[in-house]
């Protein structure tokens, strides 16, 4: 938790009791339910928590702003960033049922009212965000290929598009993006130029619009 208050340090009473429980509820579930690596869980604050909020430390969410968390997993970008964004709404979708059962207990644990979680695919999404996010593995092209159908081409939010943490040499998944997509603008920004842990030193955030 002083992980997430050093760099995040005007949080409300409200986020940081919602942040402080968030290690005590993965760390149960995952117990039942392996969402985080389990090797992984003493590290959650670090490696998910602070790394979701990533997109937080270089871009501010305007009010209303909708957005979609493809491929969640066990809620990672979309959770953190709804608790640092609550006048936003957030719909956190995963092909994972037993993933999006923990997503749903989470949020009701810390009671985060913007929040609704999916068993779906994002290629079966017919609703429209302002911005998608997510942590997916999946090439840069590959991800944005499902997102496109998804961003509302008439937003009038200045944080729009894909936002997408990614980590080591990203030079040729962007050219491809480019290839295949050349009205594209991709901007990125460095973690390691916020974050001074060494865990950040290859991570990036990709914003493509």
């Amino acid at each position: 938790m002083e992980l997430i208050e050093k760099y995040f340090p005007e949080l409300s009473t409200l986020q940081k009791k919602q942040f402080s429980k968030l290690g005590v509820l993965y760390g149960s579930w995952n117990e039942m339910i392996n969402v985080v690596s389990r090797k992984d869980i003493d590290n959650l604050y670090l490696h998910h928590v602070l790394h979701s909020l990533g997109i937080a430390a270089f871009l501010d969410f305007e009010k209303g702003s909708s957005v979609l968390d493809i491929g969640t997993g066990g809620g990672f970008p979309g959770i953190p960033l709804a608790i640092i964004f609550p006048e936003c709404r957030f719909h956190l979708v995963d092909s994972i049922g037993k993933k999006i059962k923990v997503v749903r207990a989470v949020a009701e644990a810390i009671e985060l009212k913007n929040l609704t979680a999916d068993v779906t695919r994002g290629e079966a999404l017919k609703g429209k965000y302002d911005v998608v996010v997510s942590r997916s593995v999946a090439s840069l092209s590959q991800l944005f290929a499902w997102t496109e159908p998804l961003l509302n081409e008439n937003s009038s939010k200045k944080v729009k598009g894909l936002l997408a943490l990614k980590g080591g040499d990203l030079e040729a998944e962007i050219d491809n993006l480019l290839e295949l997509y050349p009205y594209l603008q991709v901007d990125t920004f460095h973690l390691n130029e916020v974050f001074e842990e060494s865990f950040f030193e290859e991570k990036k955030l990709l914003w493509v619009q």
